[in-house]
């Protein structure tokens, strides 16, 4: 079974257009692909998942969005421990900062990174679609 949650917040539309890019690419891969706005998405829905795609823009202080996907964040960390974890995000300013922390913290939680995060400034362009496809891609072949 090969089942993926993308999971995604977004503030600006900018990381919506990522995750929906990365559903493309998974579900060229055959991955059969669930796309999630965090508030559509519940910790308790995590076990119906093999891997998992979450997305979220850097937000203030290059930080994740706290009042929202952070929370959802930390509740998914225990339930999703040892399973193939892509991660993907927009941001503004501030050169995409906040993706080393979120990565360190990860991997600290036993979440199993198939491929290095994504981080693209403001609205992804052509090839930075592609690159969104890509991810997608990797993980439904991990």
């Amino acid at each position: 079974m090969n089942k993926i949650a993308v999971i995604f917040w977004t503030g600006t539309g900018n990381t919506e257009v990522m995750a929906n890019e990365v559903v493309a690419g998974a579900k060229e891969a055959g991955a059969d692909v669930t796309l999630f706005n965090t508030s559509a998405f519940s910790a308790d829905k995590a076990q119906e998942f093999d891997k998992f795609a979450l997305g979220c823009p850097a937000m203030g202080a290059e930080e994740l969005e706290d009042s929202e996907f952070q929370p959802l964040y930390d509740q998914l960390k225990a339930q999703i421990s040892g399973k193939k974890i892509v991660l993907f995000g927009s941001y503004g300013w501030g050169g995409g900062e906040w993706m080393n922390p979120w990565k360190e913290d990860a991997a600290n939680a036993g979440l199993v990174l198939a491929d290095e995060p994504l981080a693209i400034e403001g609205a992804p362009d052509d090839a930075g679609k592609e690159k969104c496809r890509e991810l997608g891609k990797v993980l439904a072949l991990s």
